[in-house]
């Protein structure tokens, strides 16, 4: 069993299956906020009204960089942005509350932080976008011909 964990032939596959999931979750929190789906807004249940700071732009922030990262297109720079998005709200919003994310309520925002800190630097592993697209361009700059620049005599 070790071995088959160790195994870099799964790694791919896992972190493809860890993105999608942790992606989709925090795109849904997105959508709640500003469709009112899935129970709304948390607190009101309800909507987040449009350009409210900073509520709104977190939201935006979930749905679109979480449907990127979900897709696997631009992985690394929209879980940069994610991560950062969790990052000023665990500091700004939940730790003046208290110290612990048990106590503040910011398990949720801590834990994306750092799954999406984790993409970053991994990449969107299999089942992304990226990969698919990667692998296309450079299959089509193999098969093109070499072109010679003509020299001026």
């Amino acid at each position: 069993m070790p071995g088959r964990l160790n195994s870099a032939s799964a790694q791919p596959y896992v972190l493809g299956l860890f993105r999608i999931v942790v992606s989709l979750l925090f795109a849904c929190h997105g959508a709640a906020s500003l469709f009112g789906v899935l129970g709304g807004a948390p607190g009101s249940g309800g909507t987040i009204d449009t350009g409210t700071w900073p509520g709104w732009y977190a939201a935006v922030i979930q749905l679109v960089g979480g449907g990127l990262v979900l897709l696997g297109l631009g992985t690394r720079p929209a879980a940069v942005i994610c991560s950062g998005s969790m990052a000023y709200a665990y500091f700004k919003v939940h730790q003046p509350g208290a110290l612990w994310p048990l106590e503040n309520g910011g398990e949720a925002p801590a834990m994306f932080c750092w799954a999406f800190l984790l993409l970053a630097f991994t990449g969107s592993g299999a089942f992304g976008l990226d990969r698919l697209l990667a692998r296309r361009t450079s299959g089509q700059e193999q098969s093109a011909p070499e072109r010679k620049t003509p020299v001026a005599a």
